[in-house]
């Protein structure tokens, strides 16, 4: 802890009081105006300004347990607990009063989360953490009937990362910027043991596809 101290300590003389930066620390007390709203996991490995090179005001960001976006809180989904998730706020705050064009999902490689679920491990010690992938992953969920091929779950996020896209889509606010061509849905796959990011394209066949940016 102490090097974080340390580092916030002479942030502001450091960083801050650098001629090169105090014009654009300063234009930040009017407000922000982010690109893109950055959706990924809570996992310390995981640094969306790090891996984007994004300065202050760039990225607005949320972060969850295995990178989820919960069902939109409406009394008539199934799914939806029906009352106000501080997810959804950051969405439909981004979308509707900061404006973001882009909307970025980001799973990575080694994701406990995803490989908790994937291997069927025991969560009880953590319920919590259980009780919020069950609500969040779907008993028929594709994500379910996947068996890790590998370590790093790859092909588990690469499928989860997909689920949640089709999860903002039913946003109102995505919906409705999605309709008039003023907002683009992105999913990203990080590996964080090589830096390397993958973007999803549909394939010629038809299939999920992630490939080089």
């Amino acid at each position: 802890m102490k090097s974080l101290i340390d580092n916030a300590r002479s942030f502001a003389a450091t960083h801050v009081a650098d001629p090169r930066n105090t014009a654009a620390f300063e234009a930040l007390g009017a407000g922000q105006s982010p690109e893109a709203l950055f959706v990924t996991c809570s996992d310390s490995r995981v640094v969306p300004t790090l891996i984007t090179g994004a300065r202050p005001g760039e990225l607005f960001e949320l972060r969850t347990a295995g990178n989820v976006v919960p069902p939109y809180p409406s009394a008539g989904h199934p799914d939806s607990p029906g009352h106000p998730m501080s997810e959804a706020a950051t969405i439909e705050y981004a979308v509707r009063v900061l404006g973001v064009r882009d909307i970025v999902v980001c799973g990575h490689s080694h994701c406990g989360a995803v490989g908790a679920l994937v291997r069927g491990e025991d969560l009880s010690a953590v319920p919590a953490v259980r009780d919020w992938l069950e609500h969040s992953v779907a008993p028929d969920a594709a994500l379910r009937t996947l068996t890790p091929a590998t370590e790093d779950v790859a092909e588990a996020v690469q499928t989860h990362v997909l689920a949640q896209l089709e999860r903002l889509r039913a946003y109102p606010c995505v919906r409705e910027r999605i309709a008039d061509g003023s907002l683009t849905l992105h999913a990203w796959y990080y590996e964080v043991h090589t830096g390397v990011v993958s973007a999803h394209r549909p394939s010629s066949d038809g299939r999920a596809a992630f490939g080089p940016l």
